[in-house]
């Protein structure tokens, strides 16, 4: 019988905390052993340390870094992995002394994405990332640079492009960065045609694993992939669903956030990101049963502000409530909380929506001559209509619009 954890690799969490991390500490710490889980390791142990400053050298003390040479001799450890990032240099000195493979949560967190990543924009998104983290690493030897054995932090550019010299990579970055602009450009055209249709946009943001994709599946009825994993979706995915009677909307569901989303990664993926960034309205969702969602929120709404998003409306949805106790208070408003996966969890979802449309969008009324009455149809997608008069000779209707969709049925006016 084959024994499965000897096939997993054996790992270390390192984390250091200091007066700017002491808030999200334990939090974090917490993540880094899902993070390693999702990406295939075994957590053997953590090592914690409480420093003014970061050790430049190892950014842990000398003692604390005895006490890990300790436990991964007792341990048979296989790889450190480090709450913070590493610097090129500490890198480099870590692995010399630990003889062990190192890493950070960046990388770790770059691993994750390239298993996750399924399209062929995410697979370049994702190497255009690790290419631009690796880059600065090049310099000095040590186990980062010669992991023939693969594991976790070796997912992504082969083994032979982390050995070659930097020109070879930066041609590379160039090179993936012209096919993401052709994809981009791709992308444009697609966001210009949806804008041109007139259907009013919903993004749905959020944590990873916060239920956006759920919440996706249960609106439109169509399959999106699902998992209790972090990053389970990297893709930006849009579809259409109709409100209330044929008034249709578009949802678009992207990659979820996480504490310290590296840089490189918020840069590759901007693209896809601001698909979120090009809605009319956003739907914040929250992982109501998560111990530390406070600060899961406070995350999203930093990475909100870097894409610029402060200006759209949002709509603050906490979800699993199945999971809290009565005791539960949210922090942030407009909200509405409910479970995702009960039976009345969607309805729940488009009331709300719906309820936050009524105070965004404008009371209209206007004429359709009869002549036009094939136009009623796309009326009824483009606004809520309340109602339809039929008159001598035209039809006289009311109903609500979004105020950036009202050039669209100027065409119906008489």
């Amino acid at each position: 019988m084959i024994d499965l954890e000897e096939k997993q690799e054996r790992v270390l969490l390192v984390g250091v905390e200091i007066f700017e991390n002491n808030q999200s500490f334990q939090s974090s710490m917490e993540e880094l052993a899902d993070l390693t889980v999702t990406a295939g390791g075994l957590v053997i142990d953590s090592f914690t340390q409480k420093l003014d400053a970061f050790n430049s050298k190892f950014l842990v003390g000398t003692g604390k870094l005895d006490q890990i040479q300790w436990a991964i001799d007792v341990g048979e450890i296989d790889t450190v992995i480090f709450n913070e990032r590493l610097t090129p240099r500490q890198n480099v000195n870590l692995e010399e002394v630990l003889g062990v493979k190192v890493i950070d949560r960046m990388q770790l967190i770059l691993d994750i994405f390239a298993m996750r990543a399924r399209s062929h924009e995410g697979m370049l998104q994702v190497e255009e990332a690790q290419l631009n983290y690796i880059l600065p690493r090049l310099a000095g030897k040590g186990i980062m640079l010669s992991r023939q054995g693969g594991g976790i932090g070796s997912k992504g550019p082969g083994e032979s492009k982390l050995e070659t010299d930097r020109r070879y990579i930066r041609t590379r970055i160039e090179n993936i960065d012209k096919a993401l602009k052709k994809v981009e450009k791709n992308r444009e055209t697609i966001r210009q045609k949806r804008k041109n249709s007139g259907i009013f946009k919903i993004g749905l943001i959020g944590y990873t694993n916060a239920g956006k994709s759920s919440i996706m599946n249960a609106l439109t009825s169509k399959e999106q992939y699902e998992k209790d994993e972090l990053f389970a979706t990297l893709d930006a995915t849009t579809k259409t669903t109709q409100l209330k009677d044929e008034f249709t909307v578009s949802l678009t569901d992207t990659v979820g956030f996480i504490q310290n989303l590296p840089t490189e990664l918020i840069t590759a993926f901007k693209s896809t990101l601001e698909e979120s960034a090009h809605v009319d309205l956003l739907i914040h969702v929250i992982d109501a049963s998560h111990p530390h969602h406070e600060i899961h929120e406070e995350t999203v709404v930093n990475i909100m502000e870097e894409l610029d998003m402060n200006a759209i409306p949002v709509l603050h949805v906490y979800n699993k409530m199945d999971l809290v106790d009565n005791t539960f208070i949210p922090t942030v408003l407009p909200v509405v909380q409910l479970s995702i996966k009960s039976p009345e969890g969607p309805q729940w979802l488009r009331t709300a929506i719906l309820e936050k449309l009524y105070e965004l969008f404008e009371q209209v009324e206007f004429q359709v001559p009869y002549a036009l009455a094939y136009t009623l149809p796309q009326i009824k997608q483009l606004m809520l209509v309340n109602e339809i008069e039929e008159k001598e000779d035209h039809y006289q209707l009311s109903g609500l619009i979004a105020p950036e969709l009202k050039w669209k049925i100027e065409e119906f006016r008489k």
